[in-house]
């Protein structure tokens, strides 16, 4: 199982290992990550997933769909290059040593 790193913006990090088939969401939520919600159940309809990728290109994660391109725009401001809903990317054993940010902490959301 690839172990995924879940950082948050204090610095603090939580390091889980990833069921391969699982997205990232459903990892950070069954190891208890804070900040990660999923209240849409991983359908793309809300971004309580959101989360900064470490070095995208490394991990071969390639580009953003459509869909969640339009759901992080409605995020507004915290939105960069680097942002992606963690329900939209799924757990593979190239992502072993995947870092990313939790766009928000439980106050945030």
């Amino acid at each position: 199982m690839p172990q995924i790193c879940f950082r948050q913006k204090d610095g603090s990090s939580q390091t889980v290992e990833a069921k391969t088939g699982e997205t990232l969401m459903q990892e950070a939520l069954r190891h208890g990550v804070t900040g990660i919600i999923g209240e849409c159940g991983g359908s793309c309809m809300c971004a309580t997933c959101h989360i900064y990728l470490e070095d995208p290109e490394r991990f071969g994660l390639g580009s953003i769909s459509e869909m969640e391109e339009t759901m992080l725009e409605l995020e507004g401001e915290d939105v960069t290059p680097d942002s992606r809903l963690a329900c939209q990317i799924e757990v593979s054993p190239e992502l072993e040593g995947l870092t990313v940010t939790v766009a928000h902490t439980t106050q945030d959301t």
